[in-house]
């Protein structure tokens, strides 16, 4: 008998949970679902992410395969983050496509792929949040900007460069060359 892995109870009510009890078990079957729900803890990348509690808005639909239900179509989530280059505040909205099939427990692809190969319905019940993670973390920029022309901020007084007048320069001496610069300022 082959090993079956054991998974947390999922809740029907949890909403990044997805219920297949009416979607029927032949291919091609399909069902609609559009709804709002608040963003999870941790969704984003150091600099950027989706603010927790969000609103995600989720326009999937999920069609019966052969072998399990594929998941797939478009999250839009509001993301809050600071630019890379000059720290100032980001916000801006990111449509993610999202896709992962999940096999039928018991099918030829449950018993032919590893645990974390593909997903895996649980009952009749899909836990969409990993594919939602994977899918709108892997779509975040490591090093956001607030625009792609942004000069970032200058070295020497730490001030955004674009906010300096022209010409903004900071007296760099050599320490090698500081007594001159003595001389110099005596002889004016």
């Amino acid at each position: 008998m082959p090993h079956q892995p054991q998974h947390p109870h999922l809740d029907p009510r949890s909403p990044l949970v997805l219920e297949t009890r009416d979607l029927p078990r032949r291919p091609g079957a399909l069902h609609a679902v559009q709804r709002k729900v608040p963003a999870p803890k941790d969704l984003g990348l150091e600099l950027i992410g989706v603010p927790h509690g969000a609103e995600l808005d989720l326009q999937l639909r999920m069609e019966s395969v052969s072998e399990g239900v594929l998941v797939s179509g478009i999250v839009t989530a509001p993301l809050a983050g600071e630019c890379g280059r000059c720290l100032r505040p980001i916000s801006d909205t990111l449509d993610v496509p999202l896709q992962e099939f999940y096999a039928y427990e018991h099918s030829t692809t449950d018993e032919t792929t590893d645990e974390d190969e593909v997903g895996r319905l649980q009952g009749d019940l899909i836990d969409l949040e990993p594919a939602l993670r994977d899918s709108v973390v892997l779509s975040l920029a490591a090093n956001p900007v607030c625009r792609e022309d942004c000069p970032g901020l200058c070295p020497e007084c730490g001030v955004p460069i674009d906010e300096l007048p022209a010409g903004h320069t900071h007296e760099q001496v050599d320490p090698r060359w500081a007594a001159l610069s003595q001389i110099k300022t005596s002889e004016e």
